[in-house]
């Protein structure tokens, strides 16, 4: 398993538009690591970079001892899986199945091992009863589903979901949460890109703040959540258990409900 630095990286856009600014990030192998920040923070770009889908105009993205600008994309997406924000954008077979298998298929594994990982991709996301839809009769918050298992199938050391909780309702945020705790416990790497702070305190041991193009702060979920300063320059506010408990002078940096109650039990 690889850890994945970042040192000194800038990327600009064709034009000259300058999306991330000299940042540097470190994540170990085996992390769950939560970015956030507002629309335009750099958080997409960035992890783009870790991708190669993207190449860094200064500064290296390491994976490994891999520099991603001497691979291809499809040589560094043998390493780091990317979930893209709109599942629509990586959808274009005509059965779930057939969706999942064809990145296994690419790689001329045995068919024993192709057959495993469809499977075992198909159980850990829920999507084995659907496997024989087409995924566009789906709806979105499923269609995700079905990227997030072709994804998983490809059976890369670090995963990258960009807003998995967009259009999720409860239950497809518990389904999240069991898949991130299932791969944690494979030891995968996972980096998440999301805006629902409840779901970051819920699920992450670090989170990466980004505004502004850079890296503000990172730290535990407590830490990130209870540091005003950092919030504030963010433009993010606290989970709403977070608020609640600061309105009652509820000490004890709270990030949860479970922390919120035996907060007030122990008073």
């Amino acid at each position: 398993m690889r850890d994945l630095i970042l040192k000194d990286v800038s990327f600009s856009y064709p034009g000259g538009f300058l999306a991330v600014d000299n940042i540097n990030m470190e994540i170990k192998a085996g992390e769950n690591v939560a970015i956030v920040g507002q629309n335009g923070a750099g958080k997409t770009t960035t992890v783009k970079m870790m991708n190669g889908l993207l190449r860094p105009t200064q500064g290296d993205v390491l994976i490994g001892d891999m520099n991603t600008k001497n691979y291809t994309t499809a040589q560094v997406s043998r390493v780091v899986g990317y979930v893209f924000q709109n599942p629509d954008d990586q959808i274009f077979h005509s059965t779930v199945e057939g969706e999942v298998r064809y990145g296994p298929k690419t790689m001329k594994l045995s068919p024993e091992e192709e057959d495993r990982r469809v499977k075992e991709a198909l159980e850990i996301t829920g999507m084995d009863i659907y496997k024989d839809e087409n995924p566009l009769n789906l709806p979105l918050s499923m269609r995700k589903f079905v990227t997030i298992a072709a994804v998983i199938a490809m059976g890369t050391e670090i995963l990258i979901f960009d807003e998995p909780t967009a259009g999720q309702d409860i239950e497809g945020n518990k389904r999240l949460s069991a898949i991130l705790k299932t791969l944690h416990e494979q030891g995968k790497t996972v980096i998440t890109i999301s805006h629902d702070m409840e779901f970051v305190a819920s699920n992450f041991a670090r989170v990466i703040v980004m505004a502004k193009k850079k890296v503000v702060r990172f730290g535990t979920p407590q830490e990130i959540f209870w540091d005003f300063k950092s919030l504030e320059h963010a433009m993010l506010k606290q989970p709403y258990v977070s608020r609640v408990c600061k309105e009652l002078g509820i000490e004890g940096n709270i990030i949860d409900i479970d922390g919120a109650v035996e907060a007030i039990m122990s008073r």
